[in-house]
């Protein structure tokens, strides 16, 4: 804009109304999805389709629990319901498998609280390291744990994090990793470190992982495993302020108080309780 006066001008373009114009295109906007091709490596190269425009399409609402779909064709792009609808029933749309923290992100609303079926809660890196770490009690148990902690560090991105929903862990590859790594002996991890990583494993198949850290599946872990989600959980939890249900429960309940709130902070505390949920049960699951 500053280097093309003749363009734009500066006292109707500004900073502020791109950003706007950049947050309406982000919550109106339809993503084509990318032609399936048998070679995913080919897949993931490519750059995503650019945004599209719909008018009409865009002004359906979203909930986890839609009654219609988007598909695309070449021709044309179509709203189709996916059961009967009541006459006078308003249409929605779903945007996604989307937790009400990234709603509240890209569209600026959340659901009430229980109705967003896709709620999640993540549980930093950091507070699985600070759990593993309260069980260390020599010099030579903090030299081994450090030792694979880094080794850790190196398979996780920076300020990575364990996602659970209201079903389980949806990044169990990554956290089964992160548990079989910590709770290693120093045998085991010597011979870790001599075959440069695991051996195949029957326990490592992707159904029997997912099993595993499901809600049903979680109670069974082994004991080590259970104790450090649930410290981990717990921590989390703390990062909140106040940990407990019952104090946000009431806010949401307390009709007059939700008077007074603003719009802003009644989302937030939808956010807020429905992540809090996620961990209590969390807790439960993994209770010694």
């Amino acid at each position: 804009i500053m280097r093309h006066p003749e363009l734009w001008n500066p006292n109707t373009h500004t900073l502020e109304l791109y950003t706007q114009l950049v947050a309406f295109v982000m919550a109106y906007s339809f993503q084509e999805p990318q032609e399936e091709d048998d070679d995913e490596d080919d897949e993931e190269q490519r750059a995503p389709n650019p945004p599209i425009m719909v008018p009409m399409a865009d002004m359906l609402n979203h909930v986890s629990k839609h009654n219609a779909n988007l598909e695309f064709n070449p021709d044309s792009l179509k709203m189709v319901s996916v059961r009967p609808l009541r006459k006078g029933e308003e249409v929605f749309n779903t945007y996604g498998q989307m937790a009400n923290w990234q709603l509240l992100h890209m569209y600026g609303f959340t659901e009430p609280y229980p109705e967003n079926s896709n709620d999640t809660a993540d549980i930093p890196v950091a507070c699985l390291y600070q759990a593993a770490a309260q069980d260390i009690q020599s010099e030579p148990e903090r030299q081994l744990f450090d030792e694979r902690f880094k080794v850790l560090s190196q398979m996780m991105e920076e300020n990575a994090a364990f996602v659970f929903s209201n079903h389980g862990c949806l990044t169990d590859s990554e956290l089964h990793s992160a548990l079989k790594l910590l709770c290693m002996s120093q045998e085991e991890f010597s011979e870790f470190r001599d075959n440069e990583g695991w051996e195949d494993d029957d326990e490592d198949d992707d159904d029997k992982i997912s099993q595993a850290f499901s809600n049903e599946g979680l109670p069974d872990l082994k004991l080590s495993w259970k104790r450090l989600i649930h410290q981990a959980a717990r921590l989390t939890l703390r990062s909140y302020g106040d940990a407990e249900l019952e104090s946000d429960r009431k806010l949401m309940e307390d009709g007059a108080d939700l008077k007074g709130q603003s719009s802003r902070r009644w989302r937030a505390l939808q956010v807020r309780f429905g992540q809090k949920v996620i961990l209590h049960r969390l807790l439960e699951l993994t209770k010694p």
